[in-house]
């Protein structure tokens, strides 16, 4: 059998992707791509193939790919300009002779009134992905339940307000580690070819709802001032947040563009990520965690 490559490996998800192929497969048949292997030092003292791979260099891609016959895929953080990054990694695992890609996309990425621009990536890549001969593997994730635990959280106890444009939508907020071991259920197992998963937790809840909860456990008060769109772009703009992903300067402080963030909370205010499925269970055959739980874990995180 050829090797499990994943693509990413010094992130976050790929990171703890790589924790558990690691505690499920023999060392020897992984392989872990960073564009900065040396920060995977303590996986290939366990015996894993850590090598250099950057999707904006195509020289890199063959060595990096070789050998490989399942991938995973991490969606790259640079909106506008990572389909390309993209399609270079696809297109060498390809000609590597990988035969099965996963891929970590976003819930209703296939559903054309989705006003999410994120949507456009993620569905153009799923796309050339399923046009390049191999099987595939789509991961639609709901919002992490970590980023609302976290990013979101901890600014709204500081301050006491959120602005929000998502209204009374409905979110199933998923732990990225259910997502993880979703995906790990996938490249270690079988009959998951050219399926796409919605991944969601167990329970759907508003922003507003969301802040409550961590208003409770935290005991602060967080104000939801619930606001349009421009008004939402107005506070990213007093943040120093890029309008559009054409502005974003490279590798600098902020990845990401406001209309990027405006456009996710209009597709949750329209009913996009209103949606609860039981494929993280059916993958992993564990319940999801709440959005509970991964608050209690990042509580000692919050401002006191």
């Amino acid at each position: 059998m050829g090797k499990i490559i994943v693509c990413g490996a010094s992130g976050a998800f790929g990171r703890a992707t790589a924790q558990a192929l690691l505690a499920r497969c023999a060392a020897e048949d992984l392989v872990f791509l960073s564009r900065t292997p040396e920060r995977l030092g303590d996986f290939a003292s366990r015996g894993a193939a850590c090598r250099h791979a950057d999707f904006d260099d195509p020289a890199s891609l063959p060595a990096a790919m070789a050998g490989g016959e399942r991938m995973l895929l991490i969606s790259t953080a640079r909106v506008g300009t990572r389909v390309g990054q993209h399609r270079n990694a696809v297109a060498a695992a390809v000609a590597a002779g990988v035969r099965h890609i996963a891929y970590t996309s976003v819930i209703a990425a296939d559903e054309p009134g989705n006003p999410a621009i994120v949507k456009d990536d993620h569905r153009a890549t799923e796309l050339l992905i399923a046009d390049s001969g191999a099987e595939w593997t789509f991961f639609r994730d709901s919002q992490y339940a970590e980023a609302v635990a976290g990013p979101m959280a901890i600014p709204a106890l500081a301050m006491g307000v959120k602005p929000d444009n998502c209204g009374e939508g409905k979110v199933g907020f998923v732990s990225r580690a259910d997502c993880v071991a979703s995906a790990v259920a996938v490249l270690t197992g079988t009959g998951h070819a050219n399926t796409a998963y919605t991944l969601t937790g167990p329970q759907a809840l508003s922003i507003p709802e969301a802040m409550a909860l961590a208003s409770e456990l935290a005991g602060k008060p967080i104000v939801v001032d619930q606001v349009d769109d421009e008004a939402m772009f107005a506070y990213f703009d007093s943040l120093g947040v890029p309008r559009h992903a054409s502005d974003i300067v490279p590798d600098g402080p902020i990845p990401w563009s406001s209309d990027d963030m405006v456009t996710f909370g209009q597709a949750i205010r329209e009913g996009y990520f209103a949606r609860l499925t039981d494929h993280v269970e059916r993958l992993t055959g564990q319940a999801p965690r709440s959005l509970r739980a991964v608050m209690e874990e990042f509580r000692p995180q919050w401002p006191a």
